[in-house]
């Protein structure tokens, strides 16, 4: 089954994932995916890497929870299904810069997490969008927990260091 390939989610040298399949759409081969990139990485006519195999985006349909898209070789329900799980990814070196304050999710992934005080609470192990906002995945002493992407909470990314500190808000730790 294709689902169980050890392969097909690596992130090839130098790209980076801006969406994850997470099935197939109609019978024409369409993908609903998870965005984890603004649209513009997911637009028509972008040339984009899906298990070692460079694709073109066909077609985008955007608005929607999970954006539609179609890819040059994928024609029917089957292919498209058998994809669940992959990751779409890009050349890091093609995406265009974000402004201040905003990162993609890769960036985000792996920074440790500490308070303004400097108590160590882990690493950012996911990015979740929850819809009114993201959500950060931490694993670290105090287990895995859930902290808001908002500005109460998150006071700076520093992606030079590899840290971001947070000011939590009363309940928002778990017991230590």
């Amino acid at each position: 089954m294709a689902d169980r390939d050890p392969h097909k989610n690596q992130i090839a040298e130098g790209h980076v994932a801006v969406a994850r399949i997470i099935g197939g759409h109609g019978l024409r081969g369409d993908l609903k995916v998870e965005a984890m990139a603004p649209e513009s990485c997911l637009a028509a006519g972008t040339s984009v890497l899906l298990n070692g195999t460079q694709r073109e985006i066909e077609r985008a349909q955007h608005g929607a929870k999970h954006p539609l898209l179609k890819l040059s070789g994928i024609d029917d329900r089957q292919t498209a299904r058998d994809l669940r799980g992959s990751y779409i990814q890009v050349p890091e070196d093609s995406l265009a810069p974000l402004p201040e304050g905003q990162y993609y999710r890769f960036q985000l992934i792996g920074l440790a997490v500490r308070t303004a005080e400097g108590r160590d609470l882990g690493h950012i192990i996911d990015v979740i969008a929850t819809g009114a906002n993201d959500a950060y995945e931490i694993e670290g002493p105090l287990g895995a927990f859930l902290i808001p992407a908002t500005v109460e909470v998150v006071q700076s990314v520093d992606l030079t260091t590899g840290v971001m500190t947070i000011t939590p808000l009363p309940g928002l730790l778990p017991s230590a």
